[in-house]
């Protein structure tokens, strides 16, 4: 059937209707697939992503999936970043190093993962302890210096309280007060 006359699209509307919807449908698959990627590769958590993905959409004024240098400085802004002239043209150097006058969300976000990466709570250090201490409240001298560099190991053992908890194990040392002081949590 070529004519239809309850409606005016032809086999070809459709057909071409229906390529830009599978085209469109793979393009996001892709698009879902590299930030999934970026996120584990990267290591940022979910959330993270979304609060990036939030960001970046509410900034890209034109809405065509690239944010202008005015859009990512008023993003930086709003996002904490105390930006000067020479501190915004070290970003987009960073972010922008063809000098096209567009970020994309891709380069956004790892000029976003590179700017926390560095930054370590408490939490993710007490877990790293807790790994090395084979999920013991405490860590034993022994088992730092068996798993770190000597330099960090004794640093550990000299800044590390000792565990007052039960089970009392001569010499175990408490690695949650450590880490939760290292961070201005609380005082050792």
């Amino acid at each position: 059937i070529f004519d239809n006359k309850h409606t005016g699209y032809t086999m070809e509307h459709i057909r071409v209707g229906w390529e830009m919807l599978l085209t469109t449908v793979a393009r996001t698959i892709n698009e879902i697939e590299t930030q999934i990627l970026t996120r584990d590769a990267k290591g940022i958590s979910q959330h993270q992503m979304n609060e990036f993905r939030s960001s970046f959409n509410h900034f890209d004024r034109k809405k065509n999936g690239a944010m202008d240098p005015d859009d990512l400085r008023a993003c930086l802004i709003s996002m904490g970043f105390d930006l000067g002239e020479a501190e915004f043209a070290r970003i987009m150097n960073l972010i922008d190093p063809n000098n096209t006058g567009k970020v994309t969300f891709q380069s956004f976000i790892s000029f976003m993962t590179r700017e926390t990466a560095d930054t370590d709570t408490a939490d993710q250090v007490v877990a790293s302890f807790r790994i090395l201490a084979g999920d013991k409240p405490y860590i034993l001298p022994e088992e730092l210096r068996r798993e770190l560099p000597p330099k960090q190991a004794e640093y550990c053992i000299s800044s590390m309280p000792p565990y007052r908890g039960p089970p009392s194990v001569p010499g175990a040392l408490d690695y949650v007060s450590f880490s939760t002081a290292l961070y201005g949590e609380s005082d050792l």
